[in-house]
């Protein structure tokens, strides 16, 4: 009955006026319309129907929604719905890899409990970025770490883990295999076979990674280029290069070819960033509590008998899955902490399993040794430690439910020092004081999970709960890009109501004018329309339903098309209409992205279109008639 209440109340708060965000990111939302139309647009995860050019991702995370919406019809409940039981999902597997691991269901509700009501899960679970893919795949991968380390028919389990971390790196590329080392040394560490078939396990875990990701990329990297689209993202039609370059290490130095931000554009770096104004409300609630439970249970599992022991809750399996935990939690913290490159606050919804995991088993752990004095002072310690952190996070809120924190803190006050002393106390009376513990630590990420739940979030860079701090890399709360009323970028000047050009991080909006414009003889054209930037396009594609040619991706930087590639199209009678106003930040020298080395092409094509075409004003946004140079 817990275990049911926990996944409704999940399902329930995923779900939840699910529809009011719209399209969400636009940007996907239009792939997943040309994915329900062409099946080759599906494979490649293109843009728009007729493939002119991919999203700047591998499109596994796009496959679910595409197939929905051709199930049930292109609406926003079609697109999210699949993200929210996606969400569903990772609790209940969350709560099933706890419970398995301690033996506790009280263990494994807490662990669920954490991982449902974290801010930037909330709020990821009801978008259609690709990190609800991702974060389902990793946590069924260590789930099934966990299971072959437990010694049943290790060698299957293990591979199985190396395939789900493959698909994950189908989703979101290499983030993905940050979670790699700590499954690896666990395994190494605590499986219970000879060090040699470890490592023969081990290898064919790698073995079973490479297929399950590198499938795709090797058929798209031997297609041939003439028919296929461009790879989004890159700057030379390479998935490869998209993986190491763009999506890869340049996230790391910030050398991001293409970009809009470049290096030390996206926020102060640091071993403080997640705990910052930007990050900190997102996920940071009980991210030192995580660790400091964590350690403690590592360290406890040495009395609770040889480490030879099998079965599902030995302390051999119970120390891997610890290791696992704790490797994850660390390596993929310290990433998000230093990497130069592009970096968005809803990325930390990675690190909620790992907290959520080691909250579960560090507070069971350390309250079946709360007879021990050093025991009792760690659970006041991290009652203090995490009251007094939700008070900081609440205070930075502003007028947002002011009494919050005072209530937070003085409920954490008192638990701490009922904590300290807890070993003294009758069993009934330790039990309040447990849960006025759990209280102060989960009052102020719940707040936040509903206010996130309870907020429409549109555009490329949401974030959850009610903060407004800004940064380079996002804005918090519903004032900001992610949220109504956000920014809607370049481009939005002198359109009339109902209709934009949209902006780099928001999607363009149509009129009943434009859109009679743009479907008007459609089936003559490929495209009823072209437009710079992926997120200009978007609006209208998803208008219409037609395919909308976005000029240079994303960013509006890579070279596709290049202008002579768009006169021929314009020359064979493909485009219609070109849409003026592209979205996308410009700079002298820099691309039309405002981009780091990226493509000038979409600039160049846009001033042979305004040379050579005449503009008609249409709901305050310009249209050329491409048609009108055909012969």
């Amino acid at each position: 009955m817990a275990l049911a209440l926990l996944l409704g109340s999940t399902a329930l708060l995923y779900l939840w006026g699910l529809g009011a965000s719209g399209w969400a990111n636009s940007f996907y939302s239009a792939a997943v319309q040309a994915g329900s139309e062409s099946w080759k647009a599906f494979f490649f995860g293109s843009s728009d129907a007729a493939s002119s050019i991919t999203v700047d991702k591998t499109p596994l995370s796009l496959w679910p929604m595409m197939l929905s919406v051709r199930a049930f019809g292109l609406s926003s409940w079609a697109i999210l719905v699949p993200q929210a039981l996606m969400g569903v999902g990772a609790v209940a597997l969350l709560h099933a890899l706890v419970r398995r691991a301690t033996g506790s269901a009280g263990a494994g509700l807490l662990a669920g409990a954490v991982l449902a009501l974290t801010p930037v899960a909330v709020l990821m679970f009801r978008f259609n970025n690709p990190d609800a893919m991702l974060v389902l795949l990793l946590v069924a991968a260590a789930y099934a770490v966990q299971r072959a380390l437990e010694g049943a028919r290790p060698a299957r389990w293990i591979a199985l883990a190396g395939a789900l971390v493959g698909l994950a790196f189908l989703a979101k590329m290499l983030q993905a295999f940050l979670v790699l080392p700590a499954f690896a040394l666990a395994y190494a560490l605590f499986a219970a076979v000879p060090l040699g078939r470890r490592v023969g396990h081990l290898l064919v875990a790698l073995a079973s990674t490479v297929v399950a990701g590198g499938w795709w990329v090797a058929v798209v990297e031997l297609w041939p280029a003439s028919s296929r689209p461009w790879i989004g993202g890159s700057q030379g039609d390479s998935v490869l290069e998209l993986t190491l370059g763009y999506n890869g290490l340049g996230r790391i130095t910030g050398e991001e070819t293409g970009s809009v931000g470049g290096a030390g554009g996206w926020g102060e770096t640091g071993a403080l960033r997640l705990l910052g104004s930007e990050i900190g409300g997102q996920v940071a609630w009980l991210l030192p509590a995580a660790v400091v439970l964590g350690a403690t249970a590592l360290a406890l599992t040495w009395r609770r008998g040889p480490a030879s022991a099998r079965g599902p809750r030995s302390p051999r399996v119970l120390r891997g899955t610890l290791a696992v935990w704790l490797g994850w939690l660390v390596v993929t913290a310290v990433t998000f902490s230093f990497m130069g490159g592009i970096f968005h606050a809803y990325y930390t919804v990675a690190l909620a399993p790992a907290i959520a995991a080691l909250v579960g088993i560090g507070a069971w752990s350390a309250w079946s040794h709360r007879d021990s004095l050093l025991v009792s002072g760690v659970l006041a310690t991290t009652t203090a430690l995490t009251a007094s952190l939700a008070f900081v996070l609440l205070d930075r809120a502003g007028d947002w439910h002011p009494w919050l924190k005072y209530v937070v803190a003085a409920v954490g006050a008192l638990a701490t020092l009922a904590l300290a002393g807890v070993r003294h106390l009758p069993r009934r009376a330790g039990r309040v004081v447990a849960a006025a513990a759990l209280v102060a630590a989960l009052a102020g990420p719940t707040a936040y999970a509903l206010s996130t739940a309870a907020t429409p979030h549109t555009g490329s860079i949401p974030t959850a709960g009610p903060t407004t701090t800004t940064g380079p890399g996002g804005t918090g709360g519903p004032a900001g890009m992610g949220g109504p009323g956000g920014m809607g970028g370049p481009g939005t000047t002198g359109a009339a109501p109902g209709a934009s050009t949209g902006g780099l991080l928001e999607a363009s909006t149509s009129s009943e004018a434009i859109d009679a414009l743009l479907t008007s003889d459609a089936d003559s054209f490929t495209w009823v329309a072209a437009a710079v930037g992926s997120n200009t396009a978007s609006g209208y594609q998803l208008a219409t339903q037609e395919p909308v040619m976005a000029i240079g991706g994303f960013n509006g930087s890579d070279p596709s098309p290049t202008l002579e590639e768009f006169q021929q199209y314009v020359a064979d009678g493909e485009i219609h209409w070109f849409i003026g106003g592209g979205g996308t930040m410009g700079g002298p020298g820099a691309g039309v992205g405002g981009s780091d080395g990226g493509s000038d092409a979409a600039a160049e094509i846009t001033a042979w279109v305004e040379s050579t075409f005449t503009a008609q004003s249409v709901d305050g946004v310009s249209l050329y008639d491409l048609s009108a140079g055909v012969e």
